[in-house]
């Protein structure tokens, strides 16, 4: 794949999806932080539903704090390892309010010193809440990246820095947003909708499908 080619798919994905960003649920650069540690192995609505009444009583780390491991369970049990989320968020708050004037950190060490944000969420962070052209690569942008040979690669690692080589610099701080919707919703997992997908003929899969 080609500069050319790759300059084309996003292209097409900003033709189709003009503003791209985020299906989690949050009013602040705090409140996404919670929402992407939460977010690991759940589902973005399955978040959303548990932080609407989160963030309604506790949107600053000082009131999350105050609600203590006990208490914030209460709010996320319904979402998978809660228990330990619960205790990494505890964690957070107190970090954010004692090093960080209660603010959350736009630099990437100190975000990957806060408990339960690793390299990923740091991206997620850097990139949705302040604006850097960083690239979270989860399962999707993994998926897509290797399937359409936009970046292929063994690893999560090889594959971002691929991304960030190859991504046309106009294209690179939604791109994350782009990859992540259209292995979302278009090119899933199991059965690739590619009757339906907009960069099907620049795509080198080798299995494509005509489901719709």
């Amino acid at each position: 794949m080609n500069r050319e080619i790759r300059h084309e798919i996003f292209a097409r994905l900003k033709k189709h999806i003009p503003e791209p960003t985020t299906e989690l649920n949050y009013s602040s650069p705090f409140e996404l932080l919670i929402a992407v540690i939460l977010s690991a192995q759940a589902t973005d609505k399955g978040v959303n539903k548990a932080t609407e009444a989160l963030f309604r009583d506790a949107p600053t780390p000082e009131k999350m704090l105050a609600l203590k491991e006990s208490g914030l369970k209460k709010y996320i049990k319904t979402i998978g390892l809660f228990n330990t989320k619960a205790k990494n968020i505890i964690k957070t708050c107190r970090i954010l309010i004692e090093e960080h004037n209660s603010e959350v950190p736009e630099d990437r060490k100190s975000l990957e010193a806060l408990p339960g944000v690793g390299r990923k969420t740091a991206n997620v962070i850097l990139n949705t809440a302040f604006g850097h052209p960083t690239i979270a690569v989860d399962t999707h942008i993994f998926r897509v990246s290797n399937r359409t040979r936009i970046a292929p690669g063994k690893t999560v690692l090889e594959v971002e820095k691929k991304l960030l080589k190859f991504v046309p610099e106009e294209y690179k701080q939604d791109a994350h947003h782009w990859l992540i919707l259209h292995g979302r919703y278009t090119c899933v997992a199991r059965k690739p909708r590619c009757g339906a997908c907009v960069i099907e003929d620049l795509c080198e899969y080798k299995h494509k499908t005509s489901e719709q």
